[in-house]
């Protein structure tokens, strides 16, 4: 298509014009993308006047287009693309280019699908949301339960949703709906009765052993990985919004912290990660077949949770493609969920709990031991990698919101030595835009403050990969970090600060003294004190037998 075509091209559903001279609001353009791929694609068209006969006036907007599109694909998660025209004035014309939404799923930013009513934008109507879950096949969250009535529901689990629908929506009418209006509006409740997503999501315990005795959610609790009874068990058979909570509540309970050493300063994380936990959870009960008999199980163990859901995936999902593609199994109860704000980026629940694990070093989610019958989501709550938490943990929250699922999963890569061989730099663009990393001619190395951790080459990365395997061969995850597990880091940092008190507290001390002290080799000691003289902590006073060390500038 050519500039002159542009300009021609009627304004509407698949063309939208803006001046745009020198900016604009990169969120406002997603709203017109999801419109227009709800709408069957289109053009978002920057440098032009919108009211005819329209001018090519030039934009400056986004001067560097490529990083805008890896943020509207992942906000999106549609296909978007953008083309750069000149005219004979050398004015800059910017088109962002949208493909039509996927069957069966509207395209939504921020949790809203949006849709062109005239000039304007606005939620998708309800109807029309409907209409295109139906593409997807037959859903039998939305079938109606034989026999169930609005008094087979708990009041108190409307209550919850009622109030979370309020605050996320900020729609102060649906506090004045009557519980059976407020249901209508959600489409659990319909003219025909009442949906088994009601039951699902708020049935009393008898109406659900009675009519769908199979959707309940037990928890397990097993200190040990032998089989047997599990050391604490519930069974939570009623509607999610009684037991989403309390769900969190167990696992909380034996949720350890564990430490890492930043720098000179000691910094708990917590083994099982709340977002995480939820997501799973809520993915196991909406994806789940609940014509198909078994329970969701989530089974704790000391590091690792595990979540177990009848059902496999659902159609057109694998673990190759679950990053990148969106079906609800319960598309009602998807549906409801985003209502109320639970699902955090409607489709993308798996996307968030695989940045959240590199965010905290932790190992991917893993799916082994899925089938056709089972989806068995396994995850790991142990630190692999102190460098790459510590960089995580310093890149502010800014720069992490720009971060794409893609983006992420490449700096997993590079810190679990998986990431240098026939690099491709390209990839590597927008981590560099942003400052948290860097191109050298011996690699890539990560911006860390004033560090700077060092990848090099593939030869060293494949020696200290070995070097970790043989540490760390017991685990049950690949090797993933030059660190391996953090308990090392960590009983340094307990003897440095050991090492330190008694120092402090004698003014002096010898390698044979704090070898005693702390329970360590010479030679083990003589290592931490060289650490500690590097960073200036103390001073060595003395050469051979008469060496001692002193701390450095005592107040």
């Amino acid at each position: 298509m050519t500039i002159q075509e542009i300009i021609a091209s009627k304004e509407g559903d698949d063309f939208e014009f803006k001046k745009a001279e020198n900016r604009y609001d990169i969120d406002e353009g997603a709203k017109y993308l999801s419109a227009m791929s709800n709408h069957g694609g289109g053009r978002l068209v920057l440098g032009v006047t919108d009211k005819r006969p329209r001018k090519v006036v030039g934009s400056k907007a986004f001067s560097q287009p490529e990083s805008i599109v890896r943020y509207y694909i992942d906000k999106l998660h549609v296909r978007v693309d953008f083309v750069i025209y000149h005219d004979d004035k050398d004015n800059r014309v910017l088109v962002f280019e949208v493909a039509s939404r996927p069957v069966g799923l509207p395209v939504q930013f921020e949790g809203i699908a949006w849709w062109r009513d005239g000039d304007s934008l606005v939620p998708m109507p309800e109807d029309v949301r409907r209409a295109i879950y139906a593409e997807g096949g037959h859903d039998f969250s939305s079938d109606i339960c034989p026999e169930a009535t609005i008094d087979d529901l708990d009041s108190k689990a409307i209550k919850k949703f009622r109030k979370r629908w309020r605050d996320h929506s900020e729609n102060k009418r649906i506090s004045t709906l009557s519980d059976e209006q407020l249901l209508r509006d959600a489409g659990a409740i319909t003219d025909k009765g009442v949906t088994y997503a009601a039951l699902i999501l708020f049935g009393k315990n008898a109406i659900l052993r009675s009519r769908l005795p199979h959707a309940d959610v037990v928890f397990e609790y097993r200190s040990k990985e032998s089989a047997g009874p599990a050391a604490q068990r519930e069974d939570f058979q009623e509607g999610f919004f009684s037991y989403s909570d309390r769900i969190w509540e167990l696992v909380n309970l034996r949720n350890d912290d564990q430490y890492y050493n930043d720098g000179f300063y000691k910094h708990p994380i917590s083994t099982f990660n709340e977002a995480v936990v939820r997501e799973a959870v809520l993915n196991a009960v909406s994806h789940r077949d609940y014509q198909r008999s078994g329970s969701v199980f989530v089974r704790q163990y000391q590091n690792r949770l595990i979540i177990e859901s009848p059902g496999g995936f659902p159609q057109g999902i694998t673990v190759e493609n679950i990053l990148d593609r969106q079906s609800a199994r319960n598309r009602l109860i998807a549906e409801m969920f985003r209502l109320c704000g639970l699902v955090e980026r409607a489709g993308q629940g798996m996307n968030l709990i695989h940045e959240i694990a590199i965010k905290e070093a932790k190992p991917l989610p893993d799916f082994s031991g899925s089938d056709a019958y089972y989806v068995m989501l396994t995850l790991r709550g142990k630190v692999i990698s102190t460098d790459m938490l510590s960089l995580m943990k310093n890149v502010d929250e800014e720069r992490l919101d720009e971060l794409t699922t893609d983006d992420y999963l490449l700096l997993a890569s590079l810190f679990t030595s998986k990431g240098l061989d026939n690099i491709d730099i390209t990839k590597y663009e927008h981590l560099v835009e942003l400052g948290i990393l860097e191109i050298t001619k011996d690699g890539i190395e990560f911006l860390n403050n004033n560090k700077t951790i060092s990848i090099k080459t593939q030869s060293e990365l494949n020696r200290k990969s070995n070097d970790c395997q043989s540490t760390v061969n017991q685990l049950p995850i690949d090797c993933q970090s030059t660190a391996a597990v953090d308990k090392q880091s960590i009983d340094i940092f307990d003897r440095k600060k050991q090492i330190l008190t008694f120092i402090t507290e004698h003014n002096k001390a010898t390698t044979a003294q704090l070898s005693e002290f702390v329970g360590l080799t010479p030679g083990r000691v003589r290592t931490i004190l060289q650490e500690l003289a590097a960073d200036e902590m103390i001073v060595k006073v003395g050469d051979y037998r008469h060496t001692h060390y002193k701390i450095k500038n005592p107040h």
